[in-house]
């Protein structure tokens, strides 16, 4: 690492469990969460353990994406670029808040199982689509517990890291994203532009959001000097098997066009039951 390289590094700050709860409106631990997956990448969840988050600024490659998805509101641009940091003048606030959303993830559930979701979720599937049903109070337990302090650590390209990601869990809030402000009279918590989409656009996804983010400012150094960088997308290990036996999931729904036969097959080959479901 050359001098500017070893100014810029940091020690990760190690994740910590709902540090920004205060700030999110979080449901009942009794509210049902839908998620809507292709059969194909449930399966693959399944058999590899894992929940799959999407860093919030990648959402572009589907039909109905939010290209703004954890973005600073256009109303509160100038006065976030016009905010600079005393020990670094040359970097500003809307510096701050565009790296810390491109090191940001989120997995998306919707609270109600409707037509909206089933219509525009996990399409172009050869094997239909399929809708997880999880109570929420147990699955933010079992993650929280995943993620405690010593008990959770980070896999970089083969490398064991600290875990540096905070976990959060809030219902969006739609706003008019060409007029609603967020950074008066105060500039906001980086936490708040994740959990704010376009109400015109977006209001039927009724959507509860579980965020995994880490400190917005400086660079992360591996051990071997070089920066970590964040990928697109990454996996929080989740045990599906250990989620039916305790009701974590309540039930998996599967689409009327899935391919059924398919489908019963290779659920039963993992001890899983399913019924058909959709909403009419």
């Amino acid at each position: 690492m050359n001098e500017e390289e070893t100014r810029k590094a940091i020690m990760p700050p190690l994740g910590i469990v709902e540090p920004h709860a205060p700030l999110l409106r979080v449901p009942s631990d009794e509210q049902l969460l839908y998620k809507i997956m292709s059969a194909e990448n449930l399966l693959r969840s399944i058999a590899s353990s894992y929940i799959h988050f999407n860093r919030v600024d990648s959402y572009t490659d589907f039909a109905g994406a939010d290209p703004h998805d954890g973005k600073q509101l256009p109303r509160d641009e100038e006065a976030n670029a016009r905010a600079k940091f005393e020990r670094a003048p040359d970097y500003s606030a809307a510096n701050y808040y565009d790296q810390s959303r491109a090191r940001t993830y989120a997995c998306c559930f919707s609270t109600e199982n409707s037509d909206f979701i089933w219509k525009n979720y996990a399409n172009n599937s050869d094997k239909g689509k399929i809708c997880v049903v999880l109570a929420f109070g147990s699955l933010r337990a079992t993650l929280n517990q995943t993620l405690a302090p010593g008990n959770a650590g980070l896999e970089y390209n083969g490398m064991r890291c600290h875990q540096i990601f905070s976990i959060n869990y809030g219902m969006v809030e739609y706003v008019d994203r060409a007029t609603h402000q967020a950074n008066a009279p105060h500039l906001p918590n980086p936490i708040v532009y994740t959990y704010l989409k376009d109400k015109r656009k977006f209001a039927d996804e009724k959507e509860l959001r579980i965020s995994l983010s880490t400190f917005g400012t400086g660079q992360f150094a591996l051990k071997d000097g070089r920066m970590m960088q964040f990928p697109p997308s990454l996996h929080l290990a989740f045990d599906y098997r250990a989620a039916m036996a305790d009701s974590t999931i309540q039930e998996i729904l599967y689409g009327p066009n899935s391919d059924a036969d398919f489908l019963k097959a290779e659920f039963h080959k993992l001890g899983i039951s399913t019924k058909e479901g959709h909403p009419t």
